[in-house]
């Protein structure tokens, strides 16, 4: 199956624009105009990662084609909107660091420094973490350190001096509030307030064990850790690390390497294997234990999870064409507005589950690329 994910990857680029991108499920389901997200900074990121590891110039092609519509000559960026304080807007920013190497124009370093500005002026919980959004006052979600820290790191280490300080401390926080000591697992989110419906009243935790949110925090925590130049602030994060990865490992489903929607109720009636989050672990695993940061035998688990995957979920339509599903479309607590989203299993297993959407397909691609090195090593 391996010689065809290239095929794949081909089809999307080639059925997408700026303005409406194949694996922008969500902007095609609700017709939203085109504008700065995290789901196509995810794709983007992954098609870079590909042109690294492949050689092959249309992807970066494709993402400087990309990116380019998107931030204006003076680097202000369409659709991004800095009072809505959104930490999801900042992802897409990592791969400008890219993109400005690349071409030099200076566009990007000004949109580099527009994001920057936001995490400068963002709203705080009393921890000192960011808020995840304006709309969610007082909240830490898990999927946050990714949107925000792999950036703010990559911001620090070239343009900040490798202070790393605050990030560091906003990770700590993460695994003091929202680390289960049982299950050995992290809650989705947690609201320091403790008063948003969906909060545990003596803990402020989130009642489950969202895969992908925890899928993030692998993939941050790895890409953190290929970033970071500072030793002491590299082995603390690795030891996390390893905690977070042994904590989920032993939720594997054991014929395929998969992980469930709800990651400690494996079995349950409606739970599933779901890919986006299953991705995201098999890629931290394999990317670990090639940065040395986990047990080399983190390679062959990672690698298991992605052909149990591709067995599963990379299937092959009437028409010949491939598709990958099982991907959670979506998934969220609160805001009060909307008390579905309560994080309970049922509304979990509520959310719809698609196909070919980026959010499942990006850390697909990711994954492609470490098993593309460890064939080539």
């Amino acid at each position: 199956m391996y010689e065809n994910i290239e095929k794949f990857i081909d089809r999307l680029l080639d059925g997408s624009t700026p303005e409406a991108p194949l694996w922008n499920i969500e902007n095609v389901r609700h017709g939203k105009p085109p504008k700065w997200n995290y789901i196509d900074g995810c794709m983007i990121t992954a098609l870079l990662s590909a042109a690294e590891i492949t050689g092959e110039k249309k992807y970066s092609d494709f993402a400087e084609s990309f990116i380019n519509y998107y931030v204006s000559y003076d680097g202000s960026i369409r659709g991004y909107d800095i009072e809505k304080f959104n930490l999801d807007d900042v992802n897409e920013g990592r791969v400008l660091f890219d993109l400005y190497k690349m071409t030099g124009q200076e566009k990007y370093k000004s949109a580099i420094l527009l994001l920057r500005e936001q995490l400068e002026k963002q709203p705080r919980t009393i921890t000192g973490n960011f808020w995840h959004k304006k709309i969610y006052p007082h909240q830490i979600w898990l999927d946050g350190i990714y949107m925000a820290q792999v950036f703010y790191v990559r911001f620090q280490k070239e343009y900040g001096g490798g202070d790393y300080s605050d990030t560091m401390g906003q990770i700590r926080n993460v695994r003091k509030l929202m680390f289960d000591e049982d299950k050995k697992l992290l809650c989705h989110g947690v609201d320091c307030s403790k008063s948003v419906f969906w909060a545990d009243k003596e803990t402020g935790r989130s009642a489950n064990f969202w895969l992908r949110a925890i899928g993030w925090f692998t993939v941050a925590l790895a890409d953190i850790i290929d970033y970071i130049d500072n030793d002491a602030d590299r082995e603390e994060l690795t030891g996390l690390f390893r905690e977070v990865i042994e904590g989920v490992e032993q939720y594997a489903d054991p014929e395929t390497g998969m992980y469930w929607q709800v990651v400690d109720q494996g079995g349950r009636e409606g739970n599933y294997l779901e890919t986006s989050g299953s991705s995201m672990i098999a890629y931290a695993m394999m990317k670990g234990a090639r940065l040395g940061a986990l047990d080399k035998r983190y390679a062959q688990l990672g690698r298991k999870t992605f052909d149990g995957i591709c067995e599963k979920y990379l299937t092959c339509s009437d028409d010949g064409e491939l598709n990958l599903g099982g991907i959670c479309l979506v998934a969220g607590l609160g805001p009060e507005s909307d008390k579905r989203r309560d994080g309970s299993y049922e509304y979990y297993i509520s959310e719809p589950v698609v196909e070919n959407d980026a959010k499942g397909v990006a850390p697909f691609v990711l994954c492609y690329t470490e098993v593309k090195r460890m064939l080539t090593q």
